[in-house]
């Protein structure tokens, strides 16, 4: 019987069926798709194939999981070397930021979409907690929201806590499988119970002594939308570590690097010390931003060399 993983909890795993029917499932046996070594098997968003473990029962196998159309992953938080993949078999993926109570950096919201490049997920900025913002958030999101824009990403302002531009977000959701993602503390349960009230999601303040969120979601879990399609909560994400990514590789998912790569001097520049650098030109030129390239350097630094 085929299946859509709704919630994964690293030993048990919610299932819908076609008839949409859940059932409670365990893994059988140990599970390796296309060469992907992950931490987690099973992510939510998998297709798989069940067996009831009794008719009367309504737990079930887990027997077969159908082929990735894609995935997100981060670096595991236990193991550096291996993948723990947060979703899969998504539209798109919503990235939640805040520019005060917690502020997001530009390096965090850089990586993350690095990393939905790397996957081929497009990808959605939505600033949150906009009935915070003073004369100094709303000119650094004016500045940001043309940045990223301008390289091809939407970018919406909202306050979830007053209602406001919701219905922005409603309106891209529609009909897709969504990942909502971003630090903890940035309004992602809060939204999700604006949507669902009678989920009643916990939500948590942010950290006084230390300004960042902290956790109210535990394990990655997906709902249906009552307007269509489908969102995946995710925990709040601290870090966002990339793996399987060379440094040659990297300027290739940077949208406006990746337009003027073919015109650099060498085939492996990595557009720091070469010369003849088209990417270098371009941040001189103004053609590419210097706070994008200064993340980029950053993002670069923190490759492992055995990637390289």
């Amino acid at each position: 019987m085929k299946a859509l993983v709704y919630k994964s909890t690293g030993s048990w795993y919610s299932v819908k069926t076609t008839e949409g029917n859940f059932f409670q499932c365990r893994i059988k046996g140990i599970f390796k798709i296309d060469g992907i070594t992950s931490t987690n098997p099973i992510a939510v968003g998998d297709e798989v194939e069940i067996e009831l473990e009794n008719e009367n029962e309504s737990t079930g196998i887990i027997t077969t999981i159908y082929n990735r159309r894609n995935y997100v992953a981060r670096q595991s938080p236990h193991h550096k070397m291996q993948h723990h993949i947060i979703a899969s078999n998504i539209d798109q993926s919503i990235l939640f930021a805040t520019l005060k109570e917690p502020k997001t950096s530009q390096g965090f919201i850089d990586r993350f979409l690095v990393a939905c490049e790397m996957y081929h997920v497009p990808a959605i900025i939505v600033f949150n907690k906009a009935d915070v913002y003073k004369k100094k958030e709303q000119e650094k999101f004016d500045h940001w929201k043309e940045m990223y824009e301008a390289i091809g990403y939407k970018v919406i302002l909202t306050s979830v806590l007053n209602g406001n531009g919701i219905d922005k977000i409603e309106e891209v959701l529609k009909n897709k499988t969504s990942l909502l993602s971003g630090h903890s503390g940035v309004g992602k349960s809060t939204f999700i119970n604006a949507v669902f009230p009678a989920l009643e999601l916990k939500t948590l303040e942010v950290s006084s002594w230390s300004g960042k969120g902290m956790h109210s979601t535990t394990f990655a879990e997906m709902f249906d939308l009552p307007f269509g399609g489908r969102i995946i909560d995710t925990p709040g994400i601290r870090e966002l570590g990339l793996v399987d990514i060379m440094k040659t590789e990297l300027s290739g998912y940077f949208p406006e690097m990746k337009k003027v790569l073919g015109n650099c001097q060498f085939n492996n520049c990595i557009h720091m010390n070469e010369p003849g650098c088209a990417v270098k030109d371009a941040v001189l030129s103004g053609e590419i931003a210097e706070e994008r390239y200064i993340s980029y350097c950053s993002i670069l630094d923190s490759i492992h060399e055995q990637y390289y």
